[in-house]
């Protein structure tokens, strides 16, 4: 084993971790999957009522980029106008329960970050 090969700032692309997260970590792929995984299957238009305030290209975005990393799959029915519909895969699935994990943290430790916040701000 090469010395620095686990090491993720190394090589980033190789770092699973680091790779997950730069994917997962943005503003939108984590409410989806949230979302899916406590709705089940959705249509665009359902997802992005449900979501609110993301506009239509950048859901489309997230959405994409979640079907290409196998987290979501899509469905095109061949009706006029086109039926597509979203559901998680198991992979997406697999994911839920890591997220409630980091939603239950976050619950717990945000009125402590709001004072360090404070705190670092009034220094």
């Amino acid at each position: 084993m090469k010395k620095n090969q686990g090491k993720c700032g190394v090589a980033p692309e190789g770092c699973a971790v680091r790779n997950v997260l730069d994917r997962l970590g943005d503003k939108w792929s984590m409410l989806v999957v949230t979302i899916l995984g406590e709705e089940g299957t959705m249509r665009f238009n359902q997802l992005h009522h449900e979501i609110g305030d993301i506009s239509q290209k950048m859901l489309t975005v997230t959405l994409k980029s979640l079907e290409a990393d196998g987290l979501v799959t899509r469905k095109v029915y061949a009706e006029i106008p086109p039926k597509v519909e979203y559901t998680l895969t198991e992979r997406g699935t697999s994911l839920l329960p890591h997220l409630a994990g980091l939603a239950e943290w976050a619950t717990t430790h945000m009125e402590g970050i709001y004072a360090s916040r404070e705190k670092y701000a009034g220094v």
